[in-house]
């Protein structure tokens, strides 16, 4: 497996803010709009490195419980595949730690799963 850091997101009070207080001051390039009809939305900004960040918000509260304030949510690692997601999903699960979601294909696009590490924090396993 080739594994890298696909993205890190961050859950924002105002989504354009935050997205042009990036483009301002690291220069990043924004990707498309994308909301859902559950309230929430999202933008991927693209570095120069090729680094990505997904800044994202929902309309109306939610409880930290649910992994959805503001701050930083996940970070997500890519590993090449749908099958390869599907496998370091069992097994991350099988040994004991919290499945949150998936494997799926969400309403954006992605095929992921979302674990948790010792700690509770979330993890996204994406191809």
């Amino acid at each position: 497996m080739n594994i890298k850091i696909e993205h890190a997101a961050v859950y924002a009070a105002d989504l354009e803010r935050t997205r042009e207080f990036y483009a301002a001051f690291f220069e990043a390039k924004s990707g498309p709009l994308y909301r859902n009809e559950k309230g929430f939305s999202s933008r991927f900004l693209t570095f120069e490195s090729g680094a990505r960040l997904e800044v994202m918000h929902r309309d109306g509260s939610c409880p930290d419980a649910c992994g959805e304030r503001n701050g930083w949510s996940h970070i997500a690692f890519s590993v090449g595949s749908k099958e390869n997601v599907i496998s370091l999903t069992k097994k991350i699960a099988a040994a004991g730690y919290p499945l949150y979601s998936g494997p799926r294909e969400t309403g954006d696009g992605y095929f992921e799963s979302c674990v948790g590490d010792p700690d509770g924090n979330r993890v996204e396993i994406t191809v």
